[in-house]
C-alpha cells in the first residue's frame, strides 16, 4: 500500500474511532448546509462571512440558523488572527426560540504539509450570551484539519478530515457546564470549483456531553460551499 493510501486510510480510521459513543446515547440524523465567503479586503486585512442552516429531528425540520462574520489580520503567510461575531437562532419544540450572541477571537495557523496536503489548526475562544439566561459563557474550541490530494495535478479532489473539540470554561444559568462539551469529527471530500472555491461533502459525527441525561450523538450530512478569492 502506498504512503498516500496509508495516509487516507489513517484519516478515515481516526474519524471512525472518534465517532465511537456510549450505548445509551440519544441519536439523531441531521443535515447541515453552510456557505463561507472569504477574501482579502486591503493589504493584510481579510474577512470571512458564514451562513449555516441545520436540519435536525431526523431531518424533519430546521433545528438552528447561524450567521458568523469576522475580520482578521494576516500576521504572516502561516498565521492569521480574527475578531468575529455570531448570531445563533434555535427554534424550540414547544414553540418560541432561543437567541444566542457570541463574540469570538480566532487564530488560524498553517502547520505545513502531510502527504502533499495542507495541515492546519484553528483555535477559537468564544464569549456567549443566550436569551434564556443572564450569564456569559466562555468556551474554547480547537480544530485540526488535513486535506490529502487524491490526484497528482494541483487543484484536484482531496480527501478531507478534521476533528474539533469544545471545552466550556465556566458554568452558566442557561445550562453550560464547566468541562468537556462536545467533539465533532468529519470525513469526506473536497471538490474543486471555479477559481480557488471548493465544495466539501461528507459525514460529520457530533458527540455532545450532557449532565443528568443521555449524551447526544448526531449523524450529520455536511455540505459546505467555500467561496474564496
Amino acid at each position: 500500500m502506498s504512503s498516500l493510501r496509508q495516509t487516507i486510510f489513517g484519516l478515515f480510521a481516526l474519524c471512525t474511532a472518534m465517532a465511537v459513543f456510549p450505548a445509551h446515547a440519544a441519536e439523531d440524523e441531521q443535515a447541515w448546509l453552510q456557505a463561507i465567503a472569504q477574501e482579502p479586503i486591503l493589504g493584510d486585512i481579510v474577512y470571512f462571512a458564514e451562513i449555516q442552516s441545520r436540519f435536525g429531528r431526523d431531518m424533519g425540520g430546521l433545528d438552528q440558523m447561524l450567521l458568523r462574520p469576522a475580520i482578521g489580520v494576516k500576521l504572516s503567510d502561516r498565521l492569521t488572527v480574527f475578531q468575529g461575531y455570531a448570531y445563533v437562532r434555535t427554534p424550540q419544540s414547544g414553540g418560541g426560540e432561543t437567541r444566542e450572541h457570541r463574540s469570538f477571537q480566532q487564530i488560524n495557523w498553517s502547520l505545513g504539509k502531510v502527504a502533499r496536503g495542507p495541515l492546519s489548526s484553528r483555535t477559537r475562544l468564544e464569549q456567549r450570551w443566550v436569551s434564556s439566561g443572564d450569564d456569559m459563557g466562555w468556551r474554547l474550541r480547537q480544530m485540526i484539519r488535513l486535506a490529502v490530494p487524491l490526484t497528482e495535478r494541483s487543484g484536484g479532489v482531496s480527501a478531507l478530515a478534521y476533528a474539533e473539540g469544545f471545552v466550556a470554561l465556566n458554568d452558566t444559568d442557561w445550562g453550560a457546564r464547566d468541562g468537556f462539551d462536545r467533539l465533532r469529527s468529519f470525513a469526506g471530500l473536497e471538490l474543486p470549483l471555479a477559481g480557488k472555491s471548493t465544495m466539501e461533502v461528507g459525514y460529520l459525527n457530533q458527540y455532545v456531553k450532557n449532565r443528568g441525561r443521555a449524551d447526544d450523538v448526531d449523524h450529520v450530512l455536511l455540505v459546505t460551499l467555500q467561496l474564496r478569492r
